[in-house]
């Protein structure tokens, strides 16, 4: 992904000893996130990491294990983010659908930025099934969730009736691709996106019905 923004290196900083290294271990997941997104897991080294950091790459195993555990980190954090959002989106006031457009803004932020789009453009796959069966759990339940949002608002009638599972997969895959085309330097700021596209889903494509002229009245003969 070209023009991607430089993670910012921490080394420099002085901070708690456990501030230190939770920071740097982000820097890391974020520099590692990049990466990925830009040249794909397998083509993405720890040197490239390092160097992006502007560290050795023996620097990153205090903070990491291996390649493998970056990855299931980045992809764990993009689930979170997003069972966060929903979950926010579901306490907050007004109606279901409310609360829906809410939830699909918050996931298109999400989605443009470094561990949401790495969940999208990478995912759990390259991992091993232990781990890929931990992710696929905390996507179970993230699509509960964002069903649940749509069956209350079938419930109380701001949607329409629907199969809430399957309106839910379309939503959702609809806003995941997001994350896979979209561009931090194109036309559309990732804001611009999620108010457009969320619209589209919401609105679909089909023109308005206009409302009906008005009756001439008739003239009096008086």
């Amino acid at each position: 992904m070209a023009g991607a923004p430089i993670v910012a290196s921490p080394w420099s900083r002085s901070l708690d000893r456990e501030q230190e290294r939770a920071i740097k271990r982000d820097a890391v997941l974020r520099a590692a996130a990049q990466l990925f997104n830009e040249f794909g897991y397998h083509a993405t080294s720890l040197a490239m990491v390092a160097k992006r950091l502007q560290v050795t790459k023996p620097t990153l195993y205090y903070y990491v294990q291996n390649k493998e555990e970056i990855l299931f980190e980045c992809v764990r954090l993009g689930l979170e983010l997003l069972r966060s959002a929903i979950a926010a989106a579901a306490a907050s006031g007004g109606t279901a659908l409310d609360k829906l457009k809410a939830a699909m803004h918050e996931y298109v932020l999400i989605v443009t930025r470094e561990f949401g789009m790495c969940l999208i453009r990478v995912g759990e796959d390259p991992l091993a099934p232990e781990s890929r069966k931990k992710l696929r759990r905390l996507k179970a339940e993230l699509d509960h969730e964002f069903r649940a949002l749509i069956e209350q608002g079938i419930a109380e009638g701001s949607l329409a009736p629907c199969d809430a599972k399957l309106a839910a997969f379309t939503l959702a895959g609809a806003l995941s691709w997001i994350g896979r085309w979209f561009d931090p330097q194109g036309p559309l700021s990732a804001e611009e996106v999620a108010r457009h596209s969320t619209a589209v889903l919401m609105n679909g494509l089909s023109p308005r019905p206009t409302a009906a002229p008005l009756p001439r009245r008739r003239k009096s003969n008086a």
